[in-house]
């Protein structure tokens, strides 16, 4: 895929369990891009009371007002299918975002490449000293002010 020019996503995905057979999905952000210009953004949560798990929703208790949220586990993926269409899906975690994305026939693939890094677990805190980026609850804002500055400096070359 060319970062610069195509229309992609970068997809974050909060599960209330890494396997998707024992949970749900209960947030997901993404952005809609084309080349490095925002399109559009996907900001969703399951409402809370649906989530069990009191860390999981105090971990997800941030930025509130930003979200849309949704009151069955299951339209939250109906809704991000729709907004995804085709896009392919630059995604984050390896392990359990592929499962959960599963019934999404986009093209999927880790943003650590185009990035020239390789997932690690302290790989935010890496991207931030690479980029010199403040931290941020919004990932895929990291990731995207990230993109911007390897394709800029590409540019440049």
């Amino acid at each position: 895929m060319n970062v610069q020019k195509d229309k992609y996503i970068i997809v974050e995905i909060i599960p209330t369990n890494s396997n998707p057979e024992h949970g749900f999905i209960a947030q997901i952000s993404a952005l809609k891009l084309e080349g490095i210009r925002l399109i559009d953004r996907f900001d969703y949560r399951v409402s809370n009371n649906l989530i069990e798990n009191e860390d999981l929703r105090k971990i997800i208790s941030y930025d509130k007002e930003m979200f849309n949220y949704i009151d069955n586990i299951y339209f939250i993926l109906e809704k991000f299918k729709q907004w995804s269409k085709d896009y392919p899906l630059l995604i984050i975690e390896e392990n359990y975002t592929p499962k959960y994305l599963e019934s999404l026939k986009n093209k999927k693939e880790l943003i650590y490449p185009y990035l020239d890094l390789e997932y690690s677990e302290d790989i935010f805190e890496k991207i931030m000293e690479k980029y010199q980026l403040e931290p941020t609850n919004h990932l895929v804002d990291l990731l995207y002010e990230a993109i911007i500055y390897e394709e800029n400096n590409r540019k440049d070359m």
